[in-house]
């Protein structure tokens, strides 16, 4: 193999889409004119998976010599993933621990300061111009347009 970066790329992708069009089974799939809640993760389940296995099989098939496998990024990668979880917290609060829903409005800010911090420099005036921005259009786009009941602020005494 001489590509064992665009390999392992492809065989996550390949893993990921197989997941998703494995679990997208469970619900029903309909037809092309009448898509059921299945057809959409299930196309693009299928999808990732086949584009997982071209790129693996060009990283087999390929005559130059690509980038090998470097280290492990561990600073973006547990940053990206606790930004995340901050946010899925945020939102759904944390019943276990008695944390009530903080809302799309904190989550937003929180999953973006965090997530900034994967890059190589953090500028805080920046993270929060780009929180903000984000935070105005989400409330534009699933709060006003797409009407979607969740909670925005945090319901702080209740």
């Amino acid at each position: 193999m001489k590509n064992t970066k665009d390999f392992y790329a492809g065989l996550l992708f390949a893993l990921l889409g197989g997941a998703f069009a494995w679990g997208a089974i469970d619900y029903q799939v309909g037809t092309s004119a009448r898509m059921g809640p299945g057809y959409f993760p299930l196309l693009l389940g299928v999808l990732l998976a086949l584009l997982g296995g071209i790129l693996m099989l060009r990283a087999v098939l390929a005559t130059d010599k690509g980038e090998a496998m470097g280290s492990w990024a561990w600073k973006p990668l547990v940053a990206i993933i606790s930004a995340n979880l901050l946010f899925g917290v945020s939102l759904a609060g944390l019943p276990v621990l008695h944390l009530p829903p903080l809302g799309l409005m904190v989550g937003i800010y929180a999953l973006t300061l965090v997530s900034c911090l994967a890059g190589e420099q953090f500028i805080l005036k920046e993270a929060l111009l780009l929180a903000t921005a984000l935070a105005v259009l989400s409330y534009g786009a699933f709060v006003l347009l797409l009407k979607l009941q969740l909670p925005v602020w945090p319901v702080l005494g209740a």
